[in-house]
């Protein structure tokens, strides 16, 4: 059931608010950006999205095959979202799950997740070890 939920960085110079179903998994990957960053990806379709402030504070970052966009706030650098622009489902935005506002730890604990391998391109795997995600 999809759900809106508003969110921000840390320091609140970026903000939005995303329509999500958390009765759908989350994902943790172990890609090198969402291992060092902690990603916690929910996924939700482009007009799903709202930008509500910040977009002038915002850095992007490309890496790789450049094809996806990663997001951070460039006063506390935290990345609030990424775009992934060739995925098997299209366009879609990865919203971090722990920058949403108003989500309890018993919300949190709730969420499903998905193990992904993107360290080794197999993103239709789960990684050997995964705990530490």
């Amino acid at each position: 059931m999809l759900k809106t939920y508003r969110g921000s960085c840390h320091c609140g110079a970026v903000t939005f608010e995303a329509e999500l179903d958390f009765t759908q998994s989350s994902f943790r990957c172990n890609c090198s950006i969402c291992r060092r960053t902690r990603f916690w990806a929910a996924i939700t379709m482009p007009e799903k999205f709202r930008l509500l402030t910040g977009e002038s504070e915002l850095t992007q970052y490309l890496f790789n095959t450049k094809k996806n966009y990663h997001y951070f706030c460039k006063h506390c650098g935290v990345r609030c979202f990424g775009v992934g622009n060739e995925t098997p489902i299209g366009k879609m935005y990865g919203v971090n799950v722990g920058c949403l506002n108003d989500v309890t730890d018993e919300d949190l604990s709730k969420i499903p997740v998905t193990y992904v391998d993107g360290l080794s391109d197999k993103w239709q795997s789960t990684p050997a070890f995964f705990a530490h995600l």
